[in-house]
C-alpha cells in the first residue's frame, strides 16, 4: 500500500510470503528509511531468540511490569504464534527481522515505530473487562472442540489475508473484544501513525513493515495528522 512517500508492506508474522514481500519492496523502492512494527524491547528479544534458536515463552518476572492479565495474554499469544509458526515453517516476526537485517546490511536507516510492549501489555492488563474474559473463555472452548467460525474456515495461515477478510475480522474483534481492540490495535496505530508521519517529513522514501491489520487505519490516521498539521501551520502563518 502506497501513500505519498510511504509504502506499507502488510504482513502476516508467520508467513514465508511476507518475508518475500519485504525483500521485494525494499529492493524495488530502495528506501532511505525502513520502519518496522517493533519497539526497543521486542527487537533485541527477537534477535536473541533467533540467535539461540529458542522458542521460550515470556518470563514470569514480567508480571510485575505488565500485570497478571497482560502476562497471560502475552503467554497465550506467544504459544499460539509458536504453534502456527511450526506449521508454516516460519518463526513469528521473521519478516521484521528480515527488514532489520536488510537495513543493517545495506546501511539504510532503521526506525522502530511501535509502542513499548510493556506499556501495551500493562494497559491491556488494566482494560480487559469481565465480559471479554468470558468471551475469551468461550472462544477457547470452541477452539478446543474444533468449532470454527465462518471467517476461519478456508483461512490460509501461510499467506497474508485479503483486505476484505482483515476488515471483517477486525470488525468482530472490535465488537466482541472492544478493550483488546482499543489497546492492541487502535492505541498502537496512533503511536505508529505519529512515528511514520514524522519519518515521512524527514525522508524521501519510507518502507514500513506492519502487520496487515494495522495498515488501513494507520494510513487514515496519517491523513488526519496531515490535515491537522496543515491547519496549525495556517494559523501560525496568518
Amino acid at each position: 500500500m502506497d501513500y505519498k512517500n510511504l509504502t506499507i508492506v502488510g504482513t502476516s508474522h508467520i508467513s514465508k510470503k511476507s518475508i518475500k514481500a519485504v525483500k521485494e519492496a525494499i529492493a524495488s523502492i530502495s528506501p532511505d528509511m525502513v520502519a518496522i512494527e517493533l519497539d526497543k524491547r521486542r527487537l533485541p528479544a527477537l534477535i536473541e531468540k533467533k540467535k539461540n534458536k529458542s522458542n521460550s515463552l515470556p518470563s514470569i518476572t514480567n508480571i510485575k511490569y505488565i500485570g497478571v492479565q497482560g502476562y497471560l495474554f502475552s503467554l497465550l499469544g506467544a504459544y499460539v504464534e509458536r504453534k502456527l509458526g511450526n506449521i508454516t515453517g516460519v518463526s513469528p516476526g521473521d519478516e521484521m527481522l528480515t527488514a532489520y537485517k536488510i537495513a543493517k546490511k545495506e546501511k539504510r536507516k532503521l526506525a522502530l515505530v511501535d509502542q513499548d510492549i510493556q506499556i501495551t501489555l500493562k494497559r491491556l492488563s488494566k482494560s480487559i473487562t469481565l465480559k471479554e474474559r468470558w468471551h475469551f473463555f468461550v472462544d477457547i472452548i470452541k477452539a478446543l472442540f474444533g468449532i470454527k467460525d465462518k471467517l476461519v474456515k478456508g483461512f490460509d495461515i501461510a499467506g497474508v489475508p485479503e483486505e476484505e477478510l482483515i476488515q471483517e475480522i477486525l470488525k468482530i474483534v472490535k465488537a466482541r473484544y472492544p478493550s483488546i481492540y482499543k489497546v492492541l490495535i487502535y492505541e498502537r496505530n496512533k503511536v505508529i501513525s505519529k512515528n511514520l508521519f514524522i519519518l515521512m517529513q524527514n525522508h524521501k522514501k519510507v518502507v514500513a513493515v506492519l502487520g496487515a491489520g494495522h495498515k488501513e487505519e494507520v494510513i487514515e490516521m496519517i491523513k488526519d495528522r496531515e490535515i491537522l498539521h496543515f491547519a496549525q501551520n495556517q494559523v501560525k502563518n496568518s
